[in-house]
């Protein structure tokens, strides 16, 4: 299992000699989701305790305005909220902000690579610190990426109708996240980008037929209420962020502070890592207590699905290529790193 600690070694590179003065600083902190979802736990659950606990060695303290649940963001808006200084902390979610981060979306153009969460998650949070297009886009954004990777557990297919081969999935709506429209190229369904916080709404109301979503989430939103059928596909597990702080505001702390956040980020990336690989038998069992067929997809339609997958990834690449973005050189980064991790992709969309 791939260790999280590229931010401890960051931090580490801050430390500063002498006496630190003890003062009170004050931090909103965004989330557009409620704290049922674990993401969104590991904010008061350890993130926030790690800063205060790392914080009351040098004296220091901070005061938290906790906004959880859309009260100051909704779902995906953490980015702008944050960027513009209405939020101090929060997590930072690329999935629902391609255009800002597009680089930071690599996983979700490259299904079907690795159902490990905490290898995806490790490899994606160390290139958030070493590759440098990564890092230049936080900072574009007025942000400072502290680590905490927010990896998504083994996506499978919630529906309302059983799924047994590619040719049931021929005419379904099936709802995903933006940048995930494409793993449904060549399935004969029809792709609508929708998120996590409508999905219920709209599946209840015939909206889409079914969604692409990890039972670690599903779960919670009781998604299996409105899709009964669950159809583990082993898509793959996804990296969609990070813990993130507004870069002026971060910039004007002092340095020791400064490495409490990148130190907390650890805590707070160990402690999710831990307990998403939990969440996810966690989801399924749930689900299935509750009524919901849990089935897993037979290897032919795996395979077929994967390879009437358009290589969007290449695609996607090539188009981050044009706009001066390294998106083929990163794009070999990642799968090199994953294929070393021991990860057996169906499909080696860098090498296509």
């Amino acid at each position: 299992m791939s260790k999280i600690a590229t931010s401890a070694a960051l931090a580490a590179a801050l430390a500063v000699p002498g006496a630190a003065v003890a003062d009170d600083f004050n931090a909103t902190v965004v989330a557009g989701l409620p704290p049922t979802v674990l993401f969104v736990k590991m904010l008061p659950e350890s993130f926030l305790p790690a800063i205060e606990s790392g914080l009351a060695a040098s004296g220091h303290t901070m005061t938290f305005n906790e906004q959880y649940g859309g009260a100051i963001a909704s779902n995906g808006e953490e980015i702008e909220v944050v960027s513009a200084g209405l939020a101090e902390l929060g997590y930072c979610i690329a999935a629902l902000r391609a255009s800002k981060l597009p680089l930071q979306n690599m996983t979700y153009y490259t299904p079907f690579v690795s159902s490990d969460v905490s290898d995806v998650a490790a490899v994606m949070n160390r290139l958030q610190f070493e590759n440098k297009a990564m890092a230049g886009l936080w900072t574009d954004n007025n942000l400072v990426y502290l680590g905490g990777p927010i990896g998504i557990d083994d996506y499978a297919l919630l529906s309302t109708k059983p799924v047994n081969s590619i040719d049931d999935l021929k005419g379904m709506k099936i709802a995903t996240p933006g940048a995930a429209l494409n793993w449904l190229s060549g399935t004969g369904a029809v792709a609508v980008s929708a998120n996590l916080a409508t999905y219920y709404n709209e599946l209840k109301t015939g909206v889409y037929s079914g969604v692409v979503v990890s039972p670690s989430l599903a779960a919670p939103m009781k998604l299996n209420e409105v899709a009964p059928h669950v159809t583990i596909a082993s898509l793959g597990a996804n990296y969609i962020g990070g813990l993130c702080a507004n870069k002026d505001w971060f910039d004007g702390l002092p340095e020791d502070v400064q490495k409490t956040l990148f130190q907390a980020a650890d805590t707070a990336g160990a402690w999710y890592a831990k307990e998403i690989e939990a969440a996810y038998q966690r989801g399924l069992d749930k689900m299935t207590a509750a009524g919901a067929t849990v089935a897993i997809a037979p290897e032919e339609l795996r395979a077929a699905w994967a390879k009437g997958l358009d290589n969007a990834a290449k695609e996607w690449a090539k188009a981050l290529d044009a706009q001066g973005m390294p998106g083929t050189e990163t794009l070999a980064i990642y799968m090199n790193a994953m294929r070393e991790s021991g990860a057996k992709p169906l499909r080696n969309w860098d090498q296509e």
